[in-house]
């Protein structure tokens, strides 16, 4: 029953070494090696000693449950400098992260998917995808108020894993359920926002397809650019120079609006020739003069977005149907603390861990309905 591939996610999860956990439960690296390669096979007293240093139940380890998150599908947005031990992590996380959402889609009505398969790849190709996405979703062409919002509305969990959001900048998992790990270490509202505007193109233009190479990335930025600054829009609005000198208050009415930086903006417009290259020069040395190369000064101005549908999902799951984190905890065999750390602080928010063990409400019973 012992199934060594669960041993090694959660090892993984952690952080630690084939050395740390073989010295914190007495036993050899190789040994610890063969119970994760199915080779070898621990006694009960080792089992659970393991369990309790990974914070997960010992039927953690019997769940016979292939994971389809891996490195080949993953949209995963790394640093260079990126340890292999961080990208390990961070693909552990997501497997227990879309566990959680494999039972909130068994017990609740969640949004339905709705990230169409396109195939674009010049890039008049992307410009009329993203405005055949934008239509179908009924956006219009104004500015979209907020992208995390929207990506739920279009079936996507949004989180965040902060104990590796330094190293890994983004990424995105292409299930029936997909779901969205942004990085929000030091970054500004419009940066977030055009993060996920960027895994949702990965979502839409990039299924099946391996991705994280400069086209695909160049792609994939296309799309968001031209999703939060549609083309249309852009050539309306967009504030031009006045007398060859550059718009700066015009361009900061125009952030603030749209929610996007300047420096986007100003790319976005140069990608369409709306500034000539000099203009455009004379733009990005005009930031960097005024010191907003990477923080700008209407960024505090604009609310962070927060990510809904997973508190949403439990807090409906916890106060309509009496199935508390703690029972939720116990379904996935990790303890209520793990739980805590995938929720990103959601469980914090009232909800309490009531010892259920004896739980029997029915999950097909009650379905989540979307207003």
């Amino acid at each position: 029953m012992f199934n060594g591939s669960n041993l090694r996610l959660a090892r993984l999860y952690h952080e630690l070494s084939l050395e740390q956990v073989a010295e914190r439960v007495e036993k050899t690296r190789q040994y610890i090696q063969r119970l994760e390669s199915g080779s070898a096979v621990p006694t009960r007293e080792l089992a659970n000693k393991l369990a309790a240093i990974l914070f997960v139940m010992p039927e953690f380890f019997e769940v016979n449950d292939q994971s389809p998150v891996n490195e080949e599908i993953v949209h995963f947005r790394k640093r260079s400098s990126t340890r292999m031990a961080t990208k390990w992590a961070t693909l552990a996380k997501a497997e227990l992260y879309r566990r959680v959402i494999e039972v909130f889609d068994e017990y609740l009505d969640l949004p339905p998917v709705r990230f169409p398969e396109l195939r674009a790849y010049t890039q008049d190709e992307i410009e009329k995808a993203t405005e055949k996405c934008r239509v179908d979703w009924g956006l219009g062409f104004g500015p979209i108020d907020n992208m995390t919002r929207l990506a739920e509305k279009l079936g996507a969990f949004v989180t965040s894993f902060d104990s590796v959001s330094d190293d890994v900048d983004a990424l995105s998992v292409p299930l029936s359920r997909p779901f969205i790990v942004r990085n929000t270490a030091k970054k500004s509202p419009c940066r977030q926002r055009f993060d996920i505007a960027h895994e949702v193109a990965h979502l839409i233009l990039h299924e099946g397809v391996s991705t994280g190479d400069r086209v695909t990335e160049s792609q994939a930025n296309r799309f968001a650019s031209a999703l939060l600054l549609p083309r249309s829009a852009m050539a309306k609005y967009f504030p031009r120079p006045i007398g060859g000198r550059i718009d700066w208050q015009g361009l900061s009415q125009f952030k603030l609006t749209w929610k996007v930086s300047k420096a986007a903006i100003i790319y976005r417009a140069h990608q369409l020739s709306l500034l000539t290259d000099a203009q455009y020069k004379t733009a990005f040395f005009g930031l960097k003069r005024k010191g907003e190369a990477i923080d700008e000064k209407e960024d505090c101005l604009i609310p962070q977005e927060t990510p809904e549908l997973f508190h949403k999902a439990m807090k409906y799951l916890t106060n309509e149907m009496s199935i508390d984190a703690g029972s939720l905890a116990r379904r996935l065999c990790i303890t209520p603390a793990m739980l805590e750390e995938l929720s990103n602080g959601t469980l914090l928010a009232g909800l309490e861990y009531e010892n259920l063990s004896e739980n029997v409400v029915s999950m097909s019973a009650y379905r989540f309905r979307q207003a």
